[in-house]
């Protein structure tokens, strides 16, 4: 700064850590300002210092700052699942999942919710995406009072014998029920809560229920959410049942665009691949479960191909909800899978591996432009991990140590939307015992039933 130096009011500085930067280059002694819900500048601790005066201050000091993770598919219904579907043979979701989500009160999926968006905010997941079960009010409320930032669908289905009738609606009832949420809710909690439209999956998808609902998606602007090529069955009815197979019948019937997100996105055939590349949809793999009942994504291909992957945890039912794990597990079954056949170690970079948690998921959710980086007049979706561990001090490459050692525990700080919502590994919005207790006392509750 030059001549007379001019002091500007903000509400909260990280003070003094290691900032992780959009080009993923790391630096050292920065601060951010944060100005209501954005960033409003990264900069040497001392220039900061002198242009900003805050309200309160983090201590950054031994930590690194990097931009919150987007799960960008998950199923909060399925938090008090957790296990339930370990060592289960397939189609898991149709014999264990819906009849589950089928038993829940309003009082259960609220508190399983609640859990869920502590553990996630614990974990550096600022933000998250859910595909919907049958009432996605309790999951708003419990993702509005935890601070978390969410996009959120209605389960919508209109066939299917083995799903139950409540799980069914015509097709103009899904898209109205679904229109009455986004009126209730879309922007609400300073534009943290988004709802989009969703044809659940393919299976219970009829055509008429597919272009209706694509229809009322690029009619709001929003994203439609849904599971695709995740099995070989779904591959399989479509191409006994129409001819085509999974991505085929998205486009036959106006489905297929730009703001489609494709769950999973395993099964897919390469011309499938150029079709989803062709109109810029997006994919979100959830390496734990497609790895552990789907398959091999043919990640290389869609990402030769310019399609955006992102990631997502699919839900706490078999895995803990934590991204950095599978960052890691996707490299390495990718390698296995595609690298080592070919003697490609740079099969999937990490520099590309990174980005499908943050702005590749961002961009899924149409939110590229306000998340997952860290730079000026983005909101503010910060994790602060303790970097002075043994387990990162000294690296030699502080980015590559990053994706390949931390994990959930590692997590100190985190702000949402310009909020500290968790500080010292605490949930300041919350009584997190509290929260666990409750939870507890619903599972009990759901396993008691006949």
């Amino acid at each position: 700064m030059t001549g007379r130096e001019i002091v500007q009011p903000c509400d909260l500085i990280v003070d003094g850590c290691m900032v992780l930067l959009p080009d993923l280059q790391v630096v050292e002694d920065h601060s951010i300002a944060i100005i209501g819900d954005s960033i409003a500048a990264i900069g040497p601790r001392d220039e900061i210092k002198k242009a900003y005066h805050p309200v309160s201050v983090i201590d950054g000091q031994g930590k690194l700052a990097m931009p919150g993770f987007i799960d960008a598919h998950t199923h909060l219904a399925q938090q008090l699942l957790r296990g339930g579907v370990v060592d289960e043979p397939p189609i898991v979701w149709q014999r264990i999942l819906v009849p589950f989500e089928n038993r829940l009160t309003f009082d259960n999926l609220y508190h399983g919710a609640r859990l869920a968006c502590v553990q996630m905010a614990k974990a550096g997941i600022t933000c998250f995406a859910d595909s919907g079960t049958g009432d996605m009010e309790p999951i708003i409320r419990a993702a509005i009072e935890t601070g978390m930032r969410a996009n959120i669908a209605r389960m919508s289905r209109d066939y299917g014998s083995f799903i139950p009738d409540r799980f069914k609606d015509t097709p103009r009832v899904v898209v109205r029920k679904t229109e009455e949420l986004y009126k209730a809710y879309h922007g609400g909690a300073n534009d943290r809560i988004h709802i989009a439209f969703s044809a659940t999956s393919l299976q219970t998808t009829s055509p008429e229920f597919l272009e209706l609902v694509a229809g009322a998606a690029r009619q709001y602007g929003t994203i439609l959410h849904i599971h695709l090529a995740e099995h070989l069955k779904e591959v399989e009815q479509c191409l006994t049942q129409f001819g085509l197979r999974p991505v085929e019948y998205l486009a036959a019937h106006g489905a297929l665009g730009p703001n489609l997100l494709g769950a999973h996105a395993v099964q897919l055939a390469d011309r499938e691949i150029a079709m989803l590349a062709e109109h810029e949809a997006k994919v979100v793999h959830c390496p734990a479960s497609n790895l552990g009942s789907h398959g091999f994504p043919k990640t290389p291909t869609l990402l030769a191909l310019g399609v955006i992957v992102g990631m997502g945890t699919d839900g706490a039912s078999a895995i803990d909800l934590d991204m950095f794990p599978l960052m890691r597990l996707l490299k390495s079954a990718v390698n296995a899978r595609f690298g080592l056949p070919t003697f490609d170690p740079f099969t999937l970079p990490l520099t590309d591996l990174y980005r499908m948690p943050t702005i590749n998921s961002a961009a899924a959710l149409q939110l590229q432009d306000i998340a997952g980086s860290l730079e000026a007049g983005m909101k503010a979706d910060i994790v602060l991990l303790r970097w002075m561990e043994p387990q990162f001090y000294p690296a030699q490459r502080v980015f590559p140590t990053l994706v390949m050692v931390a994990n959930a525990r590692d997590v100190n700080d985190v702000i949402i939307d310009g909020q500290v919502i968790v500080k010292n590994r605490q949930h300041q919005l919350v009584d997190e015992k509290e929260v666990m207790r409750r939870a507890r006392e619903q599972m009990d509750s759901i396993l008691k039933r006949p």
